[in-house]
């Protein structure tokens, strides 16, 4: 009795412990399966490889974690499909998620090759469980989490079907460097698509699922070759291929690209276009690097290369300046630097951008801030001609000096030849670039408050009127300035005068577009009448003759053209800004580390910078026809002969005044000259009485060609 009641007491124990065990076993798989995520989430949530386009639609940037481009399983060749089943897992077709001879045949070969033997380890794991790892974050080898594998597997070939699951895994796969999916691959080994790949690329690219780095054709051809054979022997042996067709297609050569597509054409301005990005609403670093959108950039990439052409043009020439001024500093960077900005006036998209020699995180065309030099006195000239002067306007180039009233210092400023002029007009000391001048227009003409602001108004951003240390000061002229100035500002400033006027605000993307197709954001430019057309076309007309006769010679295209040199103190820097009516374009170069760039006693300036500026224009302008810059509709009073030493009316009667002293100039009306040049005098006629001027015709020219 008491035996049997023992028994019995076993036996209900026992039960109790199986019950337990099982009951634990099964609290343990519905746990996986509910924390495990559907394979709706693999499908949908892929990261997908976003894509930045230039302003024709071409492509110039791909963004990514993953490189992956969806294809569906009808886009991707029958022999590529067999290649995969083949060497990754031959009964696909068959199992149920699992596949308990490979695990067993996986086992054994483990357990040869710890014993001794030679093979290699084996996984054991089918398509679907492979796709079950991919998904999760967690690839650590432990028994949880390929429990975990294997049930989710389960579920998911109870849920979706054969041709579902091997789609996604085509599409999920790693086959090289940030390469994900066959059709990133096709594209990364053979630039083309997934659907032209011929057998034996196909049996290369499934050969890459296992380790693609140590098959890589890049990195070992031979490994790749063995690797490539081995699949499409299997392929055969499977019957998926006739004997002939294997011996034919294991004797073709690897053949890939000799040009990966390039991830990055132009990285200092996706750089910046990234940047512009993150500050939208909505838009993210996951939905730039794994959202799969489409950004519609401003960028013209025969645009781009021409800048990349022209700067290398320039540091590349083993006899010329820049090449022999180039060393490398402490960060491994050479130096001097160059940034080129290049934008389309009449809408502010901008069409080029170099950031500097390195690609390093550092963009100068849009973050480096610099000493202008004279590249400042367009605005200066701007501020007077919008106030009354005229080109005509006489000034005297004579030593200079200003004390100041706090201190009792005093200031002497000089010209770049530390030589004195005279008498001259604001033209010539445009065009030559004359410091004087410059300073007398801020002390007795225009205040430096108003240049600033006629700058900021303009586009100059990074001016200061504030505090101790500021730039109201005379020092302006001279680009002696507090920070410093930006290329893309100085781009986005000339153009204001390329532009009638109107300043337009720079733009680098023009639509952003989710994966899906839906339009996220749509841009226009923004742009703002910060200038009469009078005083742009002025100033313009002025800044022709510094490329004509000028400072900037070495800028001259043989088209319309305006800009300034700008060189600083030592030569730490040197700009060019200049422009067409369709194109402006900023060119700076200096030492990271404000340095004198100078070698063997020549210093690298404005002239080297107005060259890059040249190069480029002239092959970014190549198929657009000249154009001149447009004249005002009203408000400009033109062809008017004036005496270059006195500003004043001069006539072809004036046998006093040389011919190389007489020129005709143009004016806002209301600012052109009613008297007579004291050089001119003549006692048989007067001015007209009404309009104040003398009219030649009413004399026998003794001048021809005035």
């Amino acid at each position: 009795m008491a035996r049997r009641s023992f028994r019995r007491f076993t036996v209900i124990v026992i039960v109790f412990v199986v019950s337990i065990l099982f009951g634990g076993a099964a609290g343990m798989v519905a746990g996986y399966l509910r924390s495990a995520p559907s394979l709706d989430q693999v499908v949908f949530e892929q990261e997908l490889t976003s894509y930045v386009y230039d302003v024709h639609g071409r492509r110039i940037a791909s963004l990514y974690r993953e490189n992956r481009i969806p294809v569906t399983l009808d886009q991707m060749p029958r022999h590529l499909l067999d290649a995969i089943v083949a060497i990754e897992d031959t009964r696909f077709y068959e199992h149920h998620g699992f596949d308990v001879r490979a695990l067993l045949r996986a086992a054994w070969a483990d357990v040869r090759r710890m014993l001794g033997h030679e093979g290699f380890l084996q996984g054991g794991s089918t398509i679907t469980q492979q796709l079950a790892k991919n998904a999760f974050l967690s690839h650590e080898r432990t028994l949880a989490r390929k429990l975990q594998e294997l049930l989710w597997a389960i579920q998911i070939e109870r849920k979706y079907s054969k041709a579902e699951i091997l789609e996604t895994y085509l599409n999920e796969i790693y086959l090289g460097p940030g390469v994900y999916g066959v059709e990133a691959a096709s594209r990364y080994y053979f630039d083309k698509s997934v659907s032209e790949l011929t057998l034996p690329e196909a049996a290369l690219i499934a050969g890459l699922a296992q380790n693609a780095g140590l098959h890589s054709p890049y990195r070992d051809p031979e490994a790749a070759k063995r690797r490539r054979n081995t699949v499409l022997l299997r392929m055969e042996e499977l019957g998926m291929i006739t004997p002939e067709e294997s011996a034919a297609a294991r004797e073709a050569p690897i053949v890939v690209t000799d040009t990966r597509p390039a991830r990055n054409l132009a990285p200092d301005f996706v750089n910046y276009v990234i940047s512009q990005l993150l500050e939208l609403d909505g838009i993210d670093v996951n939905t730039i690097y794994a959202g799969g959108i489409h950004v519609y950039t401003t960028l013209d990439l025969d645009m781009q290369r021409a800048a990349q052409e022209a700067v290398e043009r320039a540091f590349g020439n083993p006899g010329g300046i820049l090449a022999r001024a180039t060393t490398t500093d402490a960060n491994g960077l050479r130096q001097p630097q160059v940034a080129l900005v290049a934008l389309d006036p009449r809408n502010g998209h901008i069409k080029a951008m170099i950031g500097g020699r390195d690609n390093d995180q550092f963009n100068r065309a849009v973050q480096a801030v610099r000493q202008p030099g004279s590249a400042i006195k367009p605005f200066i000239y701007t501020a007077a001609v919008d106030n009354g002067l005229s080109p005509a306007t006489v000034l005297v180039d004579e030593p200079f000096e200003w004390v100041d009233p706090f201190t009792g210092d005093v200031w002497r400023p000089r010209n770049f030849t530390n030589r004195f002029s005279g008498e001259m007009t604001l033209r010539e000391a445009l065009e030559q670039s004359i410091n004087i001048i410059a300073v007398k227009l801020l002390a007795d003409h225009v205040t430096p408050r108003q240049v600033i602001d006629y700058a900021r108004r303009m586009g100059i951003s990074t001016l200061v009127t504030e505090g101790r240390r500021h730039d109201a000061v005379l020092a302006l002229a001279l680009g002696g300035i507090t920070n410093g100035v930006r290329p893309i500002d100085m781009a986005q400033a000339y153009g204001v005068l390329a532009n009638q006027g109107v300043r337009s605000t720079p733009m680098a993307i023009t639509r952003v577009v989710a994966a899906d197709g839906t339009v996220l954001y749509d841009f226009s430019p923004e742009q703002e009448v910060v200038l009469s057309e009078v005083t742009s076309y002025i100033v313009t007309d002025m800044l022709r003759g510094v490329i004509e006769r000028g400072t900037g010679r070495r800028a001259n295209i043989g088209r319309p053209a305006a800009g300034k040199t700008g060189t600083t103190d030592s030569n730490h820097d040197a700009w060019f800004v200049g422009y067409t009516p369709e194109l402006v374009a900023a060119v700076w170069i200096g030492n990271d580390l404000p340095s004198p760039m100078v070698v063997g006693g020549t210093p690298v300036g404005s002239g080297e910078a107005a060259e890059i500026w040249g190069n480029f224009m002239r092959a970014a302008l190549a198929d657009t026809p000249p154009s001149d810059f447009r004249k005002p509709a009203s408000g400009l009073v033109e062809d008017v002969l004036i005496d270059v030493k006195t500003g004043l009316l001069a006539n072809t009667t004036c046998l006093m005044i040389p011919r190389t002293e007489m020129r005709r100039e143009i004016f806002a009306a209301g600012t052109e000259p009613k008297e007579l040049s004291p050089r001119c005098h003549n006692p048989f006629w007067t001015p007209d009485q009404q309009e104040g001027l003398i009219r030649e015709t009413d004399f026998r020219p003794l001048l021809p060609g005035l």
